[in-house]
């Protein structure tokens, strides 16, 4: 029977980093009260932990790596988002959060800062629905005040500030919406406006390169002429030397008969 392959022994600088992970995603599942310190410091310490993992010689896969860098990620953006001032940015920075995507250790089914994720996100948006209703959330309705509400059904106020609500979301939504369509049309546009120069440069391209063959036909044309001009050049030279020493020749001829035929006068 052949053996199965030994396991590579998980380092211990990992172990420690798995250990805190987890203990910080159970410490941000729970509700955490404005004096909670030890997240905060916990998050630092994974931070200084993760770097130390990357420079280790057994270091794990990248994607293993990737994975604990977007969990605490995960939580520095939570921790952040907590310190803002309104519900409606928590909530909105809530929504740019990335959780991990597989569960830090064996026992759970899913990804625990995906749960936290899930957790924050329904609390910010009670938040923004107690400010925009006018209600305390720490404050909880008594059990009679619940019955008779059961009973008679929800007060005008509260009619009233629910349809508000739902105005303000449908509003937020339209804007969303609206957002998006021109984000839309913009990369349209951009997009069209690239072809278009693409196209431009491209005839530009082309003209530059007929320009060239023609300057290249014309310069070669240049030179044959000037060979040919030369060479008519050097023939007309030729003649007129052959013209001048036939000239010279008939005079000298002529010269002499004429002091052979009328000599000196005694």
């Amino acid at each position: 029977m052949a053996t199965a392959a030994p396991m590579m022994p998980v380092p211990r600088a990992e172990l420690k980093l798995v250990r805190l992970l987890s203990r910080c995603e159970a410490l941000a599942a729970d509700r955490r009260g404005p004096d909670e310190w030890r997240l905060e410091k916990y998050v630092s310490a994974l931070e200084e932990m993760l770097l130390d993992l990357k420079k280790h010689s057994s270091k794990p896969a990248p994607e293993v790596l990737n994975e604990y860098s977007r969990k605490v990620d995960f939580l520095k953006g939570l921790l952040e988002a907590d310190k803002l001032s309104s519900s409606s940015e928590k909530a909105l920075a809530n929504q740019f959060l990335a959780p991990g995507r597989t569960p830090t250790t064996t026992k759970e089914r899913m990804p625990a800062t995906k749960t936290v994720h899930l957790q924050t996100k329904a609390r910010y948006t009670g938040e923004m629905r107690n400010e925009l209703l006018g209600t305390d959330p720490s404050r909880l309705p008594d059990l009679e005040e619940t019955s008779l509400r059961k009973r008679t059904g929800p007060l005008p106020d509260e009619k009233q500030s629910a349809a508000e609500l739902d105005a303000v979301l449908q509003h937020h939504h339209s804007i969303q919406e609206k957002l998006a369509e021109e984000m839309l049309h913009l990369a349209r546009n951009l997009k069209n406006n690239t072809l278009v120069a693409q196209n431009v440069i491209k005839q530009d391209n082309q003209t530059l390169s007929h320009s060239l063959k023609l300057a290249d036909h014309n310069f070669e044309k240049l030179k044959d002429e000037s060979d040919r001009l030369e060479q008519h050049a050097k023939k007309s030279v030729n003649w007129l030397l052959w013209l001048m020493l036939i000239v010279v020749c008939f005079i000298f001829i002529s010269m002499i008969l004429f002091i052979r035929i009328f000599p000196k006068l005694r």
